[in-house]
């Protein structure tokens, strides 16, 4: 009988064992910590802000909800949701400690303490009981999971009945010229940007190329209904460089 241990997987353009791919990740996310919302201002061109306020008015936080952010790591998603929901709780989940401590730093994780959990853990494995959460979003951060659909699975698994999913990830745009000129920017200009910004040119190539092989729209989504949710939709974010999914625990 064989074992988990020579199935492969994408880091990047490069095949890895899975068992290999979480502390690849690790010491990705190790080493753009502290430039993180930076990293995400060169990745985006400026915008993943406007996008994250986008999830924000699609999944209308409410008062009292529980959220999970998946990936969390700095918190930017959890800090939104307490603020349009006016009062809750969140619980940022990350892999990668440097990325929570950089989170609890933040002004907002000051303000916002006793609404919020800090939890290294895999997306993969949370640990959680079943129907826990009213909310489960992951922002940027699923690309970089060894199996999404595993980690779709355990979304499902965590949220209440009625819970709801929700998905901020780098998309392909549907138009092929126009991915061309995005591709063109995203590999000679990002590492570059990587390199001047934080030192690191190689961290950022491999974001960029991992965004190059994660799934296109509509195969996601399939994804998402595979993992038992109803409802499943999704948003084209400027013009599907992003993209949100949403789902139902119904």
């Amino acid at each position: 009988m064989s074992d988990n241990s020579d199935k492969t997987t994408h880091f990047g353009f490069e095949t890895v064992r899975e068992a290999d791919k979480a502390g690849r990740v690790q010491g990705v996310f190790n080493s753009v910590a502290s430039k993180y919302d930076v990293m995400n201002d060169v990745m985006s061109m400026g915008i993943h802000r406007v996008w994250k306020d986008a999830m924000m008015d699609w999944l209308a936080p409410r008062p009292g909800q529980r959220l999970l952010d998946v990936a969390g790591g700095t918190g930017d998603i959890s800090f939104r949701f307490l603020k349009r929901a006016g009062h809750g709780h969140a619980t940022v989940l990350d892999l990668t400690e440097p990325m929570l401590i950089e989170g609890r730093q933040r002004a907002e994780a000051d303000r916002m303490s006793d609404s919020l959990n800090w939890v290294v853990g895999d997306a993969m494995s949370l640990p959680f009981e079943d129907n826990t959460f009213d909310v489960y979003t992951i922002s940027f951060g699923i690309r970089n999971v060894t199996r999404p659909q595993v980690a779709l699975n355990e979304a499902y698994r965590v949220l209440k009945p009625g819970g709801r999913l929700m998905v901020l990830e780098f998309s392909q745009l549907p138009n092929d010229g126009l991915q061309k000129l995005y591709d063109l920017y995203s590999f000679n200009v990002i590492p570059r940007m990587g390199k001047l910004i934080a030192d690191d040119y190689d961290s950022y190539q491999y974001l960029v190329e991992s965004i190059r092989k994660f799934p296109d729209q509509e195969t996601f989504l399939g994804m998402v209904r595979t993992a038992g949710f109803e409802n499943a939709k999704y948003r084209n974010l400027s013009m599907g460089i992003a993209a949100l999914h949403s789902g139902w625990k119904i």
